[in-house]
C-alpha cells in the first residue's frame, strides 16, 4: 500500500470511521444545498467544468463531482444509471467525503494533502466503495490561493489510466484561469508606484504564486505558468541580473534559440509590466520576498525548526531547468544535512512524514537511532525501514 494511502487508513480508523459503513454521511441537507451552491465561488465556473469534464465523464460511465473546501459534494453529474449506482454508497449531492467522515477516498485525500491524488478500488477504506476508483485535484482561488474545493472523477476500471488525472488537473486549471480572468476584469487598473514588492511562493509548487504589492496598499495575485515560474525564480535568485545567454543556459536543457527566450520574456513582461521586468541585463526592479529564500535565511541563522516549518516541499519540483534543479537540490541537501546532524526526532519525523521524505532511507535510519528503544514511534520506524529494505532489495 502506498504510504499516503496507509496514512489515510490510519487517520480514518482513528476518526472512528466504520469500514463496513455503507454510505457517506449527509452534512448538507436538501433545504440548504441550493443556497450553499449559489453562494459558493465555484458556482461561477461549474458550467465550464461540466462542459469540459462532465460530458467526458458521462461518455465513459463515470461521475464528475465538485466538493467545497470541507468535503461536501455540491454537484454530482453523470448518467442516471451510474448516479443510481453511486447512491448506494452515498456519493450524492450534500454528502461529505472528508476522510474523517467517509474514510479514505480521492476527494478527501486531495483535501487533506492539498494536491492531486487517486484512489484505486481496494485502496478505499470502506468496503462498499472498493468497487470504485477515483481521481481528484484541489481548486484554489487564484487571488488568495485559498482552497475552494475539489474536482473529482469517480468510476470503474476504465478511469484507472494516467489520462484521467491529466484531464481532471487540466479542467481544474481552466477553472482557476477563468476565476482569475473574472477577478482581473473586476479590478480597476492603477499605475504602479515606487515601492513595489514581489512575494514569490515556489516551494512544493509546480506553478509559482506571485503577489505584487504596489506600496500603496494594493496587491495583485497571479499564478504563473511553469516556464514563467522558472524565469521568475532564476531572476529573483540573481539580484544583479542575468544576460540573455546566462538565462538561457540556466533555463533550457538543450541549446534553445534566443528567439524562444525573447518570446517568453515578452510574455512575462506583458504580464508583470515593463517597469518591473527590465532588460540588459534581465532583472526584477522590485523588492523580493521568496519562500525558499526565507528557508535559506532560517537555516543560516540556525533556526532549524523554523526552516522545517517553512519548507513546504521541493522548489518547483517538476522543473527540469538546469538552474532551477541546482537551486532545488542545494536547498534540499542543506536542509536534509542539517536535520541529520541535529538528531532531533520531532524534526526528523516531520521530514519522513512528508511526501518528499517518505522514502528517505538514511533519514529513517537516523531517526531510529535518535529515538529511545521504548518509544512508541520505534515500531513504525522499523516498519518503514523494513519496507524500504524490501523495495530496494537490501
Amino acid at each position: 500500500m502506498r504510504a499516503e494511502v496507509a496514512d489515510s487508513w490510519h487517520r480514518s480508523a482513528a476518526a472512528g470511521v466504520p469500514a463496513d459503513e455503507v454510505a457517506a454521511p449527509i452534512t448538507l441537507p436538501d433545504d440548504e444545498l441550493r443556497d450553499a451552491r449559489e453562494a459558493h465561488p465555484l458556482a461561477r465556473v461549474f458550467p465550464l467544468l461540466d462542459d469540459v469534464l462532465g460530458q467526458a465523464a458521462r461518455d465513459c460511465d463515470a461521475i464528475m463531482a465538485v466538493s467545497d473546501e470541507v468535503g461536501q459534494l455540491l454537484w454530482v453529474c453523470g448518467t442516471p444509471q451510474v448516479l443510481r449506482k453511486a447512491e448506494q454508497i452515498g456519493f450524492v449531492e450534500g454528502s461529505n467525503w472528508d476522510e474523517r467522515l467517509a474514510g479514505t477516498n480521492a476527494p478527501g485525500l486531495a483535501l487533506r494533502l492539498g494536491q492531486p491524488t487517486s484512489i484505486v478500488r481496494a485502496e478505499h477504506f470502506r468496503h462498499s466503495v472498493q468497487q470504485w476508483s477515483c481521481a481528484a485535484t484541489p481548486i484554489h482561488d487564484p487571488g488568495s490561493t485559498r482552497l475552494l474545493g475539489v474536482l473529482d472523477i469517480t468510476g470503474g476500471d476504465a478511469i484507472v489510466v494516467p489520462q484521467t488525472m491529466a484531464m481532471v488537473r487540466a479542467a481544474a486549471r481552466m477553472a482557476e484561469a477563468e476565476l482569475a480572468r473574472e477577478q482581473l476584469t473586476r479590478q480597476v487598473p492603477t499605475p504602479r508606484r515606487p515601492g513595489t514588492h514581489l512575494v514569490i511562493e515556489s516551494l512544493g509548487r509546480s506553478e509559482t504564486l506571485l503577489a505584487v504589492a504596489d506600496g500603496a496598499g494594493r496587491q495583485a495575485n497571479l499564478r504563473l505558468s511553469p516556464r514563467h515560474s522558472e524565469i521568475l525564480l532564476l531572476l529573483a535568485s540573481a539580484p544583479r541580473g542575468l544576460s540573455g545567454d546566462e538565462l538561457a543556459v540556466l533555463l533550457y536543457e538543450d541549446d534553445a534559440g534566443t528567439s524562444t527566450l525573447r518570446a517568453e520574456m515578452n510574455r512575462l513582461r506583458h504580464l508583470l509590466g515593463e517597469e518591473l521586468l527590465l532588460s540588459r541585463p534581465y532583472r526584477l526592479a522590485a523588492g523580493i520576498t521568496g519562500d525558499w529564500l526565507g528557508t535559506e535565511a532560517l537555516l543560516a541563522a540556525g533556526d532549524l525548526a523554523g526552516a522545517v516549518r517553512g519548507y513546504r516541499g521541493p522548489l518547483l519540483p517538476r522543473s527540469t531547468a538546469p538552474g532551477v534543479v541546482r537551486l532545488r537540490e542545494s536547498l534540499e541537501s542543506s536542509l536534509r544535512t542539517a536535520l541529520l546532524r541535529s538528531g532531533v526526532p520531532d524534526l526528523m519525523w516531520a521530514w519522513t512524514r512528508a511526501s518528499w521524505g517518505a522514502d528517505d532511507y538514511g533519514m529513517w535510519v537516523a531517526l531510529r537511532d535518535a529515538v529511545e528503544a521504548t518509544s512508541p514511534m520505534r515500531a513504525l520506524i522499523d516498519g518503514q525501514i523494513g519496507r524500504l529494505d524490501r523495495e530496494l532489495g537490501l
